[in-house]
């Protein structure tokens, strides 16, 4: 892409190859200037050669036809291996006339797009590591006064600048000699007043130094225009509207529906944009084999949304563009999210016949789906972000991507809010209560189910009363009020009761097990985590009926009923590896690894403990697996 260092690596790789040796007859050079308003043409660029090599005045061809044959004559008959540099072409045929003839020279031709009118060797340059991008900004201080300790006081802020430049060597360059500059501030300012800024190019072209030492303006915002306004209008809508998709990068799916566009019309418009360096392929790996998603540069990103807040019509096309992918993620979200709830006799969802495909596709989609949700702070979206949100909270929980699933729920609450949709503002605080707990936010949890609660009871619906009384009884067992939530789950379970639920009968059962056995009530918590099981069996809720054959091993094992808990652990890990619950397989594990730890068994807890932290780290439980791998170090040999 433009401001890659494309001209810096080509001449620091002529200088060393001639140093080396290689060429005894030197380099030549000629700026192609393919995105100027007026670009060079291979008629002027063969007068600057030709005078490069003495050819000049009255001894010039007549002819354009002329001055190529003395051009290639010339080179025929240089004995000296020479070097080509044929710097920022735009088009083949600024370079094609220019070529050798003869393989004795070499050439290397440097361009925004990637051309395939040569059989020649592509070298595309990514942006710098953050490491190198760090050191770039680092030596060019120090090469300015080496007692600037501004790169090691402020290393976080160092690092923090390298992210907002992109790692981009024209962006970096400019935001050297900004520092440089002004010497007597720091870091941290500079990088203050770029965040605050809708546009990052428009800081660093505000405080761009001039020119580098090719004499090129060091300025981003130009470099940017240049190359989107040679795109024909197809491929400049589609890089506007890929600017304004949710997440860092975006499947060709997604990208149809936010430009309506049919995937193979979308698909050629996107390889002509990742040719031209200006969308990045994202190789990735699902489980029909390897795909691409697209993505863009931070500062491609960021002028593309520029571009579009500049002019209204634009603004208008982006909006109906975000109402098109928010729809679609909706959709399939909705279908994929019945396919996680399936049970036996239920109908098939649309498009995922299997869980995991359900779950690849969430896996997949992620990082977009969570940024569309934030849209529900813009009026328009409010309803659609809302709904969205609803549609997450299971993968959310079942991938265990808790923070993500606070904020999903933050915003569905106020959106919901602000609609003054009661129930969906109940249903938010309820997935929200869920999310907290599970980040240990216990107190918090206990405020946002009681919320939820009172809204459901307020709008008449018993069904979801009763499941925020059983989450609510989930907080307060967590939070140390385990008689309340022992008559909280009491409570869910009637009114699951009442309106005959047998799944969430089953869930309250389980959850009133549990609060039974903390309280001490050993024996009734045995009976109430059994009748869990059975309604879960008879609803053939596999997952469910794992977490209740566990619940009901921990309640057996302090029962002193030994047996009985090993085949409720061995039933629960079995269910849970068909149902691939890879948390529910890690509580299987390490229940039994304690059970034979606690019976001086340690050969056989050992690596109980360990297939627990493999399978809790699967499960994004990080500090669950260490706390496995503790416990099996510290056992005795």
């Amino acid at each position: 892409m433009g401001g890659i260092g494309k001209t810096a690596l080509a001449v620091e790789a002529a200088h060393r190859a001639r140093a080396k040796g290689w060429f005894p007859g030197g380099f030549l050079f000629v700026d192609l200037r393919g995105y100027d308003d007026d670009p060079v043409t291979a008629d002027q660029a063969v007068l600057a050669l030709l005078d490069a090599m003495g050819v000049r005045d009255q001894d010039l061809p007549a002819t354009a036809e002329g001055r190529y044959g003395t051009y290639r004559a010339l080179l025929a008959e240089r004995r000296e291996r020479t070097l080509l540099i044929l710097d920022n072409a735009s088009d083949p045929s600024q370079y094609l006339p220019l070529l050798p003839g003869t393989d004795h020279h070499r050439v290397i031709i440097t361009s925004r797009v990637r051309s395939d009118a040569l059989p020649a060797r592509l070298i595309d340059l990514e942006t710098l590591t953050p490491g190198d991008s760090e050191s770039l900004l680092t030596r060019a201080l120090h090469d300015t006064d080496e007692r600037d300790d501004r790169p090691t006081r402020e290393a976080d802020e160092l690092r923090e600048l390298t992210d907002i430049c992109g790692h981009l060597p024209l962006a970096l360059q400019i935001a050297a000699g900004m520092l440089r500059r002004r010497r007597h501030r720091d870091i941290a300012s500079l990088v203050t007043e770029i965040r605050s800024a809708a546009d990052p190019t428009s800081v660093l072209d505000k405080g761009s130094p001039g020119k580098d030492v090719y004499g090129r303006s060091l300025v981003l915002g130009p470099v940017l225009e240049t190359s989107y306004r040679r795109l024909p209008s197809a491929h400049a809508r589609l890089l506007r509207l890929l600017a304004l998709a949710p997440g860092a990068d975006t499947s060709t799916e997604a990208i149809c529906a936010l430009a309506d566009l049919e995937e193979p019309l979308a698909l050629g418009v996107l390889e002509d944009l990742a040719a031209a360096h200006l969308v990045m392929p994202v190789r990735c790996v699902d489980d029909r084999g390897p795909a691409v998603r697209w993505g863009l540069h931070d500062l491609v990103r960021a002028f593309g949304v520029g571009v579009v807040a500049g002019d209204a019509g634009l603004r208008e096309e982006g909006e109906a563009a975000r109402e098109r992918v928010l729809g679609w993620y909706v959709r399939w979200a909705d279908a994929a999210d019945d396919r996680l709830r399936w049970l036996p006799g239920m109908e098939v969802p649309e498009r995922f016949g299997e869980r995991g495909e359900a779950l690849a596709w969430f896996d997949g989609e992620r990082a977009g789906l969570v940024a569309a949700v934030g849209w529900g702070r813009e009026e328009r979206f409010a309803r659609e972000a809302a709904r969205l949100a609803q549609c997450l909270g299971e993968y959310l929980y079942w991938r265990r991507y808790f923070d993500d699933w606070i904020a999903v729920a933050e915003v569905a609450r106020e959106a919901a809010g602000r609609a003054g949709d009661r129930l969906d503002e109940a249903i938010a605080w309820d997935h929200l209560g869920i999310a907290l707990r599970a980040a240990g936010r216990r107190e918090e949890a206990v405020q946002a189910h009681t919320r939820a609660r009172d809204l459901h009871q307020d709008v008449g619906d018993r069904l979801r009363e009763a499941m925020a009384w059983n989450n609510l009884g989930i907080a307060l067992r967590e939070a140390g009020r385990v008689e309340e939530a022992v008559q909280a789950h009491t409570r869910a379970r009637d009114l699951h009761q009442a309106v005959e639920d047998r799944l969430g009968e089953a869930m309250a059962w389980n959850n009133l097990g549990i609060a039974l056995q903390v309280a001490g009530r050993v024996e009734e918590a045995v009976q109430a985590l059994t009748r869990a099981r059975d309604l879960h069996q008879a609803a053939g809720d596999r997952p469910h009926e794992a977490g209740s054959w566990n619940s009901l091993g921990v309640a057996l094992e302090e029962a002193g009923r030994v047996e009985e808990a090993v085949e409720a652990y061995g039933t629960s890990l079995k269910i849970a590896r068909e149902s691939e619950d890879w948390y529910g397989v890690g509580q299987a594990l390490y229940n039994l690894a304690h059970l034979h730890e606690t019976a001086d068994r340690p050969d056989q807890a050992r690596p109980a403990y360990l297939e627990a932290a493999d399978a809790f780290t699967r499960a994004n439980a990080p500090d669950k697996a260490a706390k496995a791998r503790t416990r099996a170090t510290n056992l005795p040999e």
